[in-house]
């Protein structure tokens, strides 16, 4: 589960008015609690925090600090976002990442992934205007492929973009695989425990470990490696111009921040069957006339991710 460096009392993007006189612009890398690993235009990193107590700020943030010597630094401000992925339930909201353009969501058939949680991650990659895709890992073992391949078609057909891998076998085809889809994007990178999403962040960026040691070493947290999410540059040789952000598994994610119809607009075999219902307050389940429950009898649409769909509806009450 994600710690507190993705906390947030006010998820709402904040704009910098302009840069302050003797500040630079720089990245937030990684984060815990109110410390920040970020760096500077000049390349160099550093340490910072905030002024007050600010916690609002993620993972790919671009802001302006100002130096205070001896590696460290304090955020002055903090510019628009282009994009922003939360993650919510009744009580908090919480930041995932900023200024991402694209997130994967990976995913395998050994241990069983969860596609209740599948479906909920892309909703809200969805509804956060980022390009989604599927990677499917272990792919070498054949009881593992046998087991998802009728799912990942499913989504295949949705026009999701499905990367079958196997990281932790194949690293050299891994990489070749997702080199020109990471090319020139920031790409986050979302999965449950246990999916080989660790595996695959070593398979593309080779001194992740070293990186994350280090970061953790220099905000003092003493944590086990995935217990933050953190930016890295992807090798040139893998692909060009590229970034991952890297998170701690997920065993739930609340939709809570968002509406009933952001939820249901983000179902994409649903789109077009919006507003024919015969009721406009339709929650397709049990009413007549429901176009939505009618296509997935029909078979029009999946009937699994109908019926997860109304289980996640349940759930967020």
């Amino acid at each position: 589960m994600p710690s507190s460096d993705e906390a947030a009392t006010d998820p709402r993007p904040a704009t910098a008015t302009g840069a302050a006189t003797g500040t630079e612009p720089g990245r937030v890398l990684a984060s815990f609690g109110r410390q920040y690993w970020l760096r500077a235009r000049s390349r160099s990193e550093r340490l910072a925090v905030t002024r007050g107590k600010r916690t609002d700020l993620c993972v790919g943030d671009e802001v302006e600090l100002r130096a205070l010597g001896a590696g460290q630094a304090v955020v002055e401000s903090l510019h628009a976002r282009t994009t922003l992925l939360t993650r919510s339930d009744a009580w908090r909201t919480r930041l995932i990442a900023a200024n991402v353009d694209r997130a994967a969501v990976v995913v395998a058939g050994e241990p069983p992934f969860s596609e209740e949680l599948l479906m909920r991650m892309l909703i809200a990659i969805e509804t956060a205007g980022i390009e989604a895709a599927i990677v499917a890992n272990k792919m070498d073992r054949p009881a593992a492929r046998e087991a998802i391949a009728p799912r990942t078609a499913v989504y295949r057909s949705l026009g999701y973009p499905v990367f079958e891998v196997s990281a932790l076998t194949d690293p050299s085809a891994t990489r070749a695989s997702l080199g020109d889809w990471l090319a020139g994007r920031t790409t986050v990178l979302l999965g449950e425990s246990g999916m080989g999403k660790s595996t695959l962040v070593n398979a593309l960026v080779p001194d992740a470990q070293a990186r994350t040691n280090a970061i953790s070493q220099a905000l003092g947290t003493g944590r086990h490696t995935t217990t933050f999410s953190r930016l890295f540059d992807v090798p040139a040789h893998t692909a060009s111009d590229a970034r991952i952000v890297d998170t701690p598994g997920f065993q739930t994610y609340g939709l809570n921040h968002l509406s009933p119809s952001q939820r249901l607009h983000a179902m994409r075999e649903f789109v077009a069957l919006i507003g024919r219902c015969r009721f406009n307050d339709c929650t397709h389940r049990d009413e007549p006339d429901c176009a939505i429950r009618s296509a997935a009898q029909r078979g029009e649409i999946d009937g699994l991710r109908y019926r997860l769909f109304l289980q996640i509806e349940t759930g967020e009450g």
